[in-house]
C-alpha cells in the first residue's frame, strides 16, 4: 500500500528530488554545477504511486471492489475499476436519501408534532379527547416532547375530561427498518409517524449485594422519565445475551446475567413508538399538573382543535445531521416522507418508498444499477454500482446543496492518528455493514482541481455465512474493515498525486 503522503513532499515533492548519484561527486573535486536541488517532472511523483491493482490486491478483501473517479468540473472519467456491478452502498445510500429529500420536500421543510382537543375546553379540562399527532419527526425527543406538555399548560389546559389518544399513521407503521438484524441493536429501531428518541430506549444496569437494579427510560440531557411499556429481566444465563418478545402489548426483553458485569448502558430498539411516546408525554404532563389517561393508538387521524405544536428544525439540518451521524432512523423517515409527497399517496412499506426514490435518480441521473430497498443502506439488498453512485455525485455538486452537508473525511497515518495538515481534503459519505464499506465524496487538491468519487468494497459470501447472532461482532469484521478504509485512503492518495497538476 502507499505511504501516506505529507503535505510538504506532496506540494514540494516534484521539486524537492536530488539527482542520484550525487554521494559520489561530494567526495572528489568541486562540482562543475551547483548541487542544488533539481526540478524534476511532474510524472516523477507519479511514476512512484502503485497502480491500482496492486493496492487492491494488497487490501485482501476477497469479494469484489468496483470503484470510479472522475474531474468534477469537465466530467472525465480518470480512473475505474469494475465500476458496473451492483454493490450494498450500506450508510452512502443516505447521501442519496438527503438529496431525494431535499428536491422533493426543500430545505426549509419542518415536521411538526401537535396536540388537539375533540371538545372544547370549560375550567381548563378539555371535555372530549386530547390527541398527540405524529408528523414525522425523527430527530423529537424527550426534550421536545417537555415543551409540548408546558405548552398544553400555557393553553390553559388542567385535565381531561374524556381519554388521551396517540396517532402515528403519518407514515407506516414498521416494527424495523431491517429484519435481518439482531433484535437489540438500537440502529434497527421501528418507524413511525409519531418517533420519540430515534425510537430507542435507554437500557441501564448496576449490580449491588450480588443482583441487578435495572432502568428502561426516555433519557435525554434534562429529562429520564422511566417507561412501562419496555421491560427488561435478567436471566442466569451467559448467552444469548438478550432476548426480545412482543407480549402482552409490551417490549419484553431479558438479559444474560452472565454478560453484565459490574454495570453499564445501552441503547436498546423500541418496537412500540407510538406507546412509547405516548407514556412520556403523559409523565412529562403530569410534572405540569395536567392528569392523562394511559395512552390508546388512534387507528385514524382525529381532526380537533389544535392546543399546542412544536416543530423540528429546517430539513437542511436535520439532514446534515444524518449524514454526520448515519442515523437510520432519520434516512428513512425523510425518505418516505418525500415518497409520500412525490407520489401523493400513503407508503405501505420501505421498499416500495425507495422504488420511487430508485425512479427518481434514473430520471436526475440517468442511473441504471440503483436498486434500494430502503432509504438508509441498513438492509444489505440494496445495490447501485460505483459508476452510478460517482455520477450521482458528480451532477449534484452543481446543485451545490449536498457537499457542504458531507462530514470531512480524515486522512490517518499508520498509527490511526489523524493527519492535521494532509494536503487533500476529503467530503464523504462512509458506508458499513458487517463485510462491506463504501465511501463516496469529493476530494479538493492542492491545486484547485475537484474529483468525485465512489468506492464499494464488498465480500457476500464471507457476510452470507454469519450467524444472525454474530452480526454485531462478527469474528474478523473488524479487521476486514481497516484494510477496506486503508484501501480507500490508499486509492484516494494516489488519485490526488496521479491527477493533480
Amino acid at each position: 500500500m502507499t505511504k501516506h503522503i505529507s503535505r510538504r513532499i506532496f506540494l514540494g515533492g516534484t521539486a524537492g528530488f536530488v539527482a542520484g548519484g550525487l554521494g559520489s561527486s561530494l567526495l572528489a573535486n568541486a562540482p562543475e554545477r551547483s548541487l542544488r536541488p533539481v526540478a524534476r517532472s511532474a510524472s516523477f511523483l507519479r511514476e512512484l504511486q502503485k497502480p491500482a491493482e496492486e493496492l487492491l490486491e494488497a487490501a485482501k478483501l476477497g469479494g469484489r471492489v468496483g470503484f470510479a473517479v472522475a474531474d468534477v468540473a469537465t466530467g472525465k472519467l480518470l480512473e475505474e475499476h469494475e465500476p458496473a456491478i451492483g454493490q450494498p452502498p450500506a450508510s452512502v445510500a443516505k447521501a442519496l436519501t438527503a438529496a431525494y429529500g431535499l428536491d422533493v420536500l426543500g430545505a426549509g421543510f419542518r415536521f411538526e408534532t401537535q396536540v388537539v382537543a375533540t371538545g372544547s375546553i370549560v375550567e381548563g379540562v378539555i371535555q372530549g379527547d386530547l390527541v398527540l399527532i405524529g408528523g414525522g419527526d425523527p430527530t423529537l425527543n424527550t426534550d421536545g416532547l417537555s415543551q409540548l406538555a408546558a405548552k398544553l399548560k400555557e393553553a390553559g389546559v388542567k385535565g381531561v375530561k374524556g381519554v388521551f389518544k396517540v396517532w402515528g399513521g403519518a407514515l407506516p407503521h414498521l416494527r424495523d427498518i431491517d429484519q435481518s438484524q439482531p433484535d437489540h441493536v438500537g440502529y434497527n429501531p421501528a418507524v413511525s409517524g409519531l418517533n420519540l428518541n430515534h425510537n430507542r430506549v435507554h437500557f441501564e444496569w448496576k449490580r449491588a449485594n450480588g443482583s441487578y437494579a435495572v432502568t428502561m427510560q426516555a433519557r435525554t440531557e434534562s429529562h429520564r422519565p422511566n417507561v412501562r411499556m419496555a421491560k427488561m429481566q435478567v436471566i442466569a444465563r451467559d448467552i444469548p445475551v438478550y432476548t426480545y418478545e412482543d407480549r402482552a402489548g409490551l417490549d419484553n426483553w431479558t438479559v444474560a446475567k452472565g454478560a453484565l458485569g459490574k454495570g453499564g448502558a445501552r441503547w436498546l430498539p423500541v418496537r412500540k413508538p407510538e406507546i412509547y411516546a405516548g407514556e412520556v408525554f403523559q409523565s412529562l404532563a403530569h410534572a405540569q399538573g395536567i392528569k392523562l389517561t394511559a395512552p390508546v393508538i388512534s387507528e385514524a387521524r382525529i381532526d380537533g382543535q389544535k392546543l399546542a405544536s412544536i416543530q423540528s428544525a429546517p430539513l437542511l439540518k436535520i439532514l446534515k445531521d444524518m449524514l454526520k451521524w448515519s442515523t437510520n432512523l432519520t434516512a428513512e423517515v425523510v425518505g418516505l416522507t418525500a415518497s409520500q409527497k412525490r407520489s401523493g399517496r400513503p407508503m405501505t412499506s420501505l421498499a416500495a418508498s425507495a422504488d420511487l426514490m430508485n425512479k427518481w435518480a434514473k430520471e436526475s441521473f440517468e442511473t441504471q444499477s440503483m436498486a434500494l430497498v430502503d432509504h438508509s443502506g441498513l438492509g444489505d439488498k440494496s445495490r447501485i454500482s460505483a459508476r452510478d453512485m460517482m455520477q450521482a455525485l458528480r451532477l449534484l455538486r452543481e446543485a451545490g446543496e449536498l457537499k457542504p452537508l458531507l462530514k470531512p473525511f480524515r486522512m490517518l497515518d499508520k498509527k490511526r492518528k489523524v493527519i492535521a495538515d494532509h494536503p487533500l481534503s476529503v467530503h464523504a459519505k462512509t458506508g458499513t455493514l458487517n463485510f462491506v464499506s463504501g465511501l463516496a465524496g469529493y476530494v479538493d487538491l492542492p491545486d484547485g482541481r475537484e474529483l468525485v468519487f465512489a468506492i464499494f468494497a464488498a465480500n457476500l459470501d464471507k457476510r452470507a455465512s454469519l450467524k444472525k447472532s454474530e452480526r454485531e461482532r462478527p469474528p474478523g469484521g473488524r479487521e476486514w474493515n481497516r484494510r477496506a478504509k486503508g484501501l480507500q485512503q490508499a486509492l484516494i492518495e494516489r488519485w490526488g498525486i496521479v491527477y493533480s497538476g
